[in-house]
């Protein structure tokens, strides 16, 4: 019987599934996040890995595990696996795209609407010093319907942001390394911009791109200096695309207006210094982190395990 070792608890059909195909299964059962130490004592007779993108499998776990077929990663980033490592050594790593889509997308309005109202902000006054009476200008906001929309990334994700933040009546542009077909950007409503126009001329900036070499650190103290004053950045992609210290000092100094965050540079580690604004709002990447969209992840993990103990070829293989 081939094993498999799944590195966190996941939803209860992915179990369910793998065991109803005569696997071996074993989960780590610890509190928090899996040690490297458990984790390579545990890899080292595993035909298959189930992993997150909260454990780093590199060359030495990979080393520890001779019989491994098969990392199949629970998330869409696969920035913790050492992928070229692992294909040298004939072992496919494969991901869980698409099926996030609809979630970011929904967290990342939210979190625009969140910042625009003011109401995390709101919520903590309410719970501290309260509510001093309703007044003509107290706690003012602003609305979103007009204002300009940069995505940065316009992939799945970027895609479906667009289309809910047009029905909200924001004006979106975009920036990315490949531009769109113009009878695509009709039909989403989207203009095309530079990244240096588009970060100046952006009322709230979306990152959607993924983390690679040219994207790291994309947004530094330099690219904050452009921004508007009062703009907001919403990071729901890859925490590393921002220079994090200099985010913060370009909050601190109001060289802009706000941000709200879901993944960090160094996370789950983050700068304590942003609890300290009120112009931001932090969120523990839960980008993902609905029923639906952890269900939907678990059922391609757990397929890509039976597809490949089935000599068949699993899907969404990760090929950079």
């Amino acid at each position: 019987m081939k094993k498999v070792y799944v590195s966190a608890q996941l939803p209860t059909l992915a179990l369910d599934k793998l065991q109803q195909n005569h696997l071996a299964v074993a989960v780590y059962q610890g509190e928090g996040l899996i040690t490297r130490a458990e984790l390579l004592a545990q890899v080292r007779d595993v035909d298959f890995l189930i992993t997150t993108l909260s454990t780093e499998v590199d060359e030495a776990i990979i080393d520890a595990a001779p019989q491994l077929k098969l990392i199949a990663n629970f998330g869409a980033g696969f920035n913790n696996i050492d992928v070229d490592y692992a294909r040298s050594k004939g072992i496919l790593v494969s991901n869980t795209p698409q099926v996030s889509t609809n979630s970011v997308t929904e967290l990342t309005i939210g979190l625009i609407l969140a910042l625009s109202h003011r109401i995390v902000e709101g919520d903590h006054q309410m719970r501290a010093s309260g509510f001093p009476g309703w007044a003509p200008l107290y706690f003012l906001g602003h609305e979103i319907s007009g204002k300009a929309l940069g995505i940065v990334g316009l992939g799945n994700i970027g895609r479906e942001i667009a289309k809910k933040a047009t029905a909200l009546g924001m004006h979106v542009s975009y920036f990315s390394p490949r531009r769109i077909s113009a009878a695509d950007e009709n039909a989403l409503e989207v203009n095309y911009k530079s990244f240096a126009d588009l970060i100046q001329t952006s009322d709230y900036i979306s990152i959607n791109a993924p983390l690679t070499p040219q994207t790291h650190h994309q947004f530094d103290a330099a690219v904050f200096a452009q921004m508007k004053s009062t703009a907001a950045l919403i990071n729901v992609g890859r925490g590393p695309i921002v220079d994090e210290t200099a985010l913060l000092q370009a909050l601190k100094n109001h060289q802009i207006g706000g941000a709200a965050l879901d993944v960090y540079e160094n996370e789950p580690e983050f700068d304590a210094g942003f609890k300290t604004l009120k112009n931001v709002i932090l969120t523990p990447h839960i980008g993902n982190a609905t029923v639906e969209a952890r269900d939907a992840m678990a059922a391609i993990v757990a397929n890509n395990v039976i597809l490949m103990n089935q000599d068949e070829q699993p899907k969404f293989v990760v090929d950079r």
